[in-house]
């Protein structure tokens, strides 16, 4: 597991060091830092994973499109430069990268792990210098294989692409391979910690039971198009009903069913990064991800999610003070407006009873400031 990520002078991190957990949220306010983090891990997941062989971080792929050197290099210390460190398992490990600032790539000037550095390395598999490191191969293959989920998901659609299983290996960073892998996928067993009991443990079976967790009623059927690579989703709402076509049924179904096709395809250890999940959701459904999402945590896959929720927030307290998480596995991060000499992260914790220690101004508390407005009136 990925415990702690180190920025510096990536975008607008001087340094940051910053504690992972078994679910980690970042909140704060906008342009304040939070989706760096995850594009940092994205960007060593985009290179492994597209170009194996490559001595250059690529900031322009499939998963993420960030630009020029200028775009990502911190404006205000850095120059041409910027490093990204990973402590996973015991071990650390660091690069550092350079490049001109019109460029799209940078080259990986220095790798190390454990303290033994390789400078300007010729010959790089997976961002590493030698796949001879047992840990280091396991991290590649945590990274190339984490499932990163953007906010703008895609909504409801006549069709969706069918792609071999070797190409759709997650959802995609808009979903927009999750119904294709539900469909490949769909005899695949999830694994035993996230199973419904009564439920056969197949994936299709066990997503369609999830998402009535959060619609009830909810059904699902998914099929291919005769001599097309394109499957249909038919979605319900009620079991009096037929199935429809998706844009019948509301945005919300379709924003979480990536969510649930993604963490149900995962298996232990695997590493899942989501913004926004509470994405056209009622506030209820947003309660409901959170504790989905702790769930999620406690059967061994790693979750990082930004978001705006306080729902979310509050049903990981739930899932907490019902001991379905332990407290220590929950890690909060509140990320504040760069100012010159402040914390950029503050780390509220949790405890057993899912009560939070401190209540950073702006973290979560709108609702009361909005009520404090309304105290006194009509008297």
């Amino acid at each position: 597991m990925i415990t702690q990520v180190d920025l510096h002078y990536f975008k607008c991190f001087e340094l940051l060091k910053l504690p992972i957990g078994d679910l980690t949220l970042l909140s704060g306010s906008n342009a304040s830092g939070k989706s760096s983090v995850l594009q940092a891990l994205v960007l060593l997941h985009q290179t492994m994973r597209e170009h194996e062989w490559s001595s250059r971080l690529v900031l322009n792929g499939d998963a993420l499109k960030l630009g020029t050197v200028a775009d990502v290099v911190d404006k205000v210390h850095g120059r041409r430069t910027f490093e990204v460190a990973l402590t996973a398992d015991g071990h650390f490990y660091h690069w550092a990268f350079s490049g001109e600032r019109s460029e799209m790539s940078l080259a990986v000037d220095r790798v190390e792990i454990d303290g033994s550095a390789s400078n300007s390395p010729s010959k790089l598999q997976y961002l590493f210098p030698s796949t001879d490191d047992a840990a280091a191969v396991d991290l590649a293959r945590r990274l190339r294989n984490l499932t990163y989920l953007t906010a703008e998901r895609i909504g409801p659609r006549e069709f969706y692409p069918l792609e071999d299983r070797q190409i759709a290996t997650v959802v995609g960073p808009a979903g927009e391979h999750a119904v294709s892998l539900l469909h490949s996928g769909r005899d695949k067993p999830v694994i035993d910690e996230l199973a419904i009991d009564g439920v056969p443990p197949t994936r299709l079976r066990q997503v369609e039971a999830r998402m009535k967790v959060f619609f009830p009623g909810c059904g699902l059927t998914v099929e291919q198009v005769p001599r097309v690579n394109q499957v249909t989703l038919g979605l319900r709402t009620s079991d009096d009903t037929d199935f429809h076509r998706p844009i019948h049924v509301g945005f919300g179904l379709t924003q979480v069913l990536p969510i649930v096709v993604a963490a149900l395809s995962a298996g232990k250890g695997d590493l899942l990064l989501i913004e926004n999940p509470e994405v056209h959701l009622h506030p209820a459904g947003q309660a409901l991800m959170g504790e989905f999402l702790a769930e999620v945590a406690r059967a061994g896959i790693q979750v990082m999610v930004e978001t705006h929720s306080d729902h979310i927030l509050n049903g990981i307290r739930r899932a907490v003070k019902a001991q379905r998480l332990a407290p220590a596995q929950v890690t909060l991060h509140f990320f504040r407006p760069r100012i010159a000499n402040e914390t950029q992260a503050i780390s509220p914790q949790l405890d057993k009873f899912g009560n939070i220690d401190v209540w950073p101004d702006g973290f979560f508390d709108q609702f009361d400031k909005d009520v404090n407005h309304f105290a006194g009136w009509g008297e």
